[in-house]
């Protein structure tokens, strides 16, 4: 069986597990990493038993010429990347957040798709197991016709001390947006997948460490087209009565019309149904990696696309969807008031 050839860019410390998950696909072959400093790129590669190690990553494209590449690099230098890919014609997968702002974001999407490469947001926590078993179970009917509530409550407790972050994401402290730009932005994408689109959003951000620079706690109530409301409930700051803050990063709640799915931070799942005992659901889960092996789910996704010709649920267009929600919710934190959800035209 012949393998796609692929090769990262970046070897921060979220890198890890893209080559992890890399590493367990028989269909894949990192074949070079690239990060400007040379003593990580090589103590990945040594890790992974990745052949080729650079520090220029358009010397490393046009040498190695592979067949796709990931970047899992900040924010800022995605466009110079995306742009380097697409302008010899690889497919490209790439983390988030995807910009810096909205519009640096549409130049990536339009200038992919002007040059017809294949793009994906690396957006991982929809492929958690419980949200693929939460939208079948949507879809299916299990807790009635219609949704009318969801309701997200996280504690992830790692950002209340002097040297937040510092020993995971110490640049995390000097971000000016930080919980809905970078953990936020992933319940816009997932209650999206859940619910639908977004039709209006009501914000308030706080900052409770005040060592940091960016908001580390908020609450968002989203009104969706569907008729369903929303509300996530966000807080970097305070703890959870969970060991692992991160597997679910929290408790989900899941109402409709005939029951109610509640997610624990275990990754639990249960269903009432209305006069009916709770029970619980048996599916898959399993704590591997991070947050429920979501990382691989996302990866394998884009590699099914790639080598089946098939549509990424996370495509460029899609992925914009979710800015323009990020954008409404600190413009109406600001303004404090209910702001409209206006969308790109279809074309974007």
């Amino acid at each position: 069986m012949s393998k796609l050839k692929g090769v990262g860019i970046g070897a921060g410390y979220f890198s890890d597990y893209h080559y992890e998950a890399w590493n367990r696909m028989d269909d894949v072959e990192i074949i070079a990493i690239c990060d400007l400093d040379k003593v990580k790129a090589q103590k990945a590669a040594n890790k992974w038993n990745v052949p080729a190690v650079y520090t220029d990553p358009e010397e490393m494209l046009q040498k190695v010429k592979p067949d796709f590449v990931d970047i899992i690099t900040p924010p800022a230098t995605h466009i110079q990347l995306v742009q380097a890919a697409a302008d010899l014609g690889i497919p490209v997968i790439c983390q988030k957040p995807l910009a810096t702002t909205y519009e640096e974001a549409l130049s990536i999407v339009e200038y992919v798709n002007k040059r017809q490469v294949r793009f994906m947001v690396h957006e991982n926590f929809r492929f958690q197991p419980w949200y693929r078993q939460i939208k079948k179970m949507i879809d299916a009917g299990d807790i009635g016709k219609s949704l009318h509530t969801l309701y997200f409550r996280m504690r992830t407790g790692d950002g209340w001390a002097k040297d937040a972050y510092i020993d995971r994401q110490p640049y995390f402290r000097k971000m000016p947006k930080l919980l809905i730009y970078e953990t936020g932005i992933h319940f816009i994408d997932t209650y999206r997948f859940l619910a639908g689109e977004v039709k209006s959003v009501y914000a308030q951000l706080r900052k409770l460490n005040k060592v940091i620079e960016g908001e580390d706690a908020g609450i968002v109530h989203y009104n969706f087209t569907s008729g369903a409301i929303g509300l996530y409930d966000g807080n970097r700051y305070n703890e959870s009565t969970y060991s692992n803050n991160r597997y679910t990063f929290g408790e989900f709640i899941i109402e409709g019309s005939n029951g109610t799915l509640r997610l624990d931070g275990k990754g639990n799942l249960t269903l009432q149904n209305l006069g009916k005992k709770i029970r619980p659901i048996d599916y898959k889960h399993e704590q591997r990696r991070f947050a429920g092996d979501c990382v691989y789910f996302t990866q394998k996704h884009f590699i099914n696309g790639l080598l089946n010709d098939l549509p990424f649920e996370t495509s460029g267009p899609d992925y914009l969807r979710n800015l323009v929600v990020q954008d409404a919710i600190y413009e109406s934190a600001q303004m404090n008031m209910v702001v409209q959800v206006v969308y790109p035209d279809k074309n974007h």
